[in-house]
C-alpha cells in the first residue's frame, strides 16, 4: 500500500477568504497542524504555507498553497518535485459542490469536476490524476451562475458546524488514509458523514 506523504489543503490566500467555503480544504490541513503541534509558515519555494508534521508515526508534509485557487498547481508541483513525491503519495483536500455540508468522501483519480484548483494541479502534474482527494462537502447554490459568489461566501453557523463535523470525521479516518488503507478509511468516512 502506498503511504501518503503530503496533505495539501486548497484555499485562497488572505484574511478575506479564510472563512469562505472555497477554503474548506485548508481547514483540514490547519486542524492536522494544530493537533500535531506543527506550525504552518510561509515557504517561498513551495508558494504556500508549509509545515512538516509527525502524524501516526511518520513524517507528513502539510501545505496550503497561497497562489490563489486557480494557480494551486505551481505550489503542489513545487512540493512534489522538491521531495520527489509521486502523485499517488499526495492527498489533496478541497471543497466539493456535489456533496452537502456535513458530508466528506475520499476518492482517487478522476477529473476536476469544474474545480479550478484541481484543474490546475492536474495540469501542473503533467495530466496525472492519480493523486487522492478528500472531498469536503459545501453543497451547491442550485445554479451554475451562482457558484463563484457561493464558494467565495461564508457558510452560515449551522452549515459551518456541519462542515466542521465532516472535518472531524476526516481527521478520525486520516490514520487509515495515510497508511494507504483506503477501503477502511472510505468505509468509515462514507458511513459516518451524512
Amino acid at each position: 500500500m502506498t503511504r501518503i506523504k503530503a496533505l495539501i489543503g486548497l484555499a485562497n490566500p488572505g484574511t478575506q477568504y479564510e472563512a469562505t467555503r472555497h477554503n474548506a480544504g485548508a481547514w483540514l490541513v490547519e486542524e492536522v497542524a494544530r493537533q500535531s503541534s506543527a506550525e504552518l509558515r510561509p515557504e517561498k519555494k513551495f508558494l504556500g504555507l508549509y509545515a512538516k508534521a509527525f502524524v501516526e508515526g511518520s513524517d507528513l508534509h502539510l501545505l496550503v498553497p497561497t497562489t490563489y485557487m486557480n494557480r494551486s498547481g505551481a505550489s503542489v508541483a513545487a512540493l512534489a518535485n522538491f521531495f520527489k513525491l509521486a502523485p499517488d503519495e499526495m492527498l489533496i483536500a478541497h471543497d466539493e459542490l456535489d456533496l452537502p455540508p456535513g458530508s466528506a468522501r475520499y476518492k482517487q483519480g478522476g477529473g476536476h469536476g469544474g474545480h479550478n484548483g484541481l484543474r490546475d494541479i492536474i495540469s501542473a502534474l503533467g495530466n496525472d490524476k492519480s493523486f487522492h482527494r478528500a472531498r469536503i462537502g459545501i453543497g451547491h447554490p442550485g445554479s451554475a451562475k451562482l457558484v463563484t459568489n457561493y464558494v467565495l461566501g461564508r457558510p452560515g453557523k449551522t452549515e459551518r458546524e456541519a462542515i466542521d463535523g465532516a472535518l472531524i470525521e476526516c481527521l478520525a479516518t486520516l490514520p487509515q488514509a495515510l497508511s494507504g488503507d483506503w477501503a477502511k478509511a472510505m468505509n468509515r468516512l462514507h458511513s459516518h458523514s451524512a
